[in-house]
């Protein structure tokens, strides 16, 4: 049940859930899956079969052109991934879903989950509230990568996401962010130059403040 914990706060957002809903209706269908780096979960071509929650780890969703990789989402502890379209219409993804570290899914099949909404208008309530809230992300995502500029979406990420800064390979990010490779480095060095002036600057003002003390 505490592996699973995460999970159960998730859904809370979207409905009341009791524990003991959860352990009737969840529990019973839900796989915890533990993967190492690196691990394809869904090949391009292949039919997605889990809807996932990430527990512990780091997994990006990409596709390929003309040999490279083109980064739509890279998700962290907290978060659902899988590939969409395929996992609810039943057709081939177009997607690769990978992980990037080590990583703890709680993944509920497809056939489960159908079954489940038959079983419960609330689960199926629950589970069109899930399914609207990752498509209004997605979406509003998809509008700041037409209205921001690549400084705007690099500064945005970073002041939202700091620690995948450090976690996310810089290809992955920049491929993410549709910022040039070189770009995102000039961005990451001038962040990192901001963040030593200002630290510099507070420790001189520091140590002024207590010298007039």
């Amino acid at each position: 049940m505490e592996t699973l914990r995460p999970f159960l706060n998730y859904l809370r957002k979207f409905v009341d859930l009791t524990d003991d809903e959860f352990v009737k209706y969840i529990i019973p269908i839900s796989k915890v899956r533990k993967l190492g780096k690196k691990e394809i979960l869904t090949k391009a071509g292949e039919v997605e079969e889990y809807f996932n929650f990430i527990i512990k780890g780091l997994v990006r969703k990409y596709y390929k052109k003309n040999n490279h990789e083109i980064n739509t989402q890279i998700s962290m502890e907290g978060h659902i991934i899988l590939s969409q379209e395929s996992f609810h219409s039943r057709t081939p993804s177009e997607y690769y879903v990978e992980t990037i570290e080590p990583t703890v899914l709680i993944s509920i099949p497809f056939d489960d989950l159908e079954r489940l909404y038959s079983q419960s208008k609330k689960m199926e309530h629950l589970g069109r509230l899930v399914i609207t809230h990752t498509m209004m992300l997605k979406d509003r995502w998809q509008m700041q990568m037409v209205k921001m500029t690549p400084r705007e979406r690099f500064l945005n990420f970073v002041m939202k996401n700091p620690e995948l800064l450090q976690r996310v390979p810089q290809k992955y990010l920049a491929s993410y962010l549709n910022i040039k490779p070189e770009t995102f480095s000039r961005f990451k060095h001038l962040l990192r130059n901001h963040s030593r002036t200002t630290n510099s600057n507070g420790t001189r003002n520091s140590s002024q403040s207590k010298n007039a003390a």
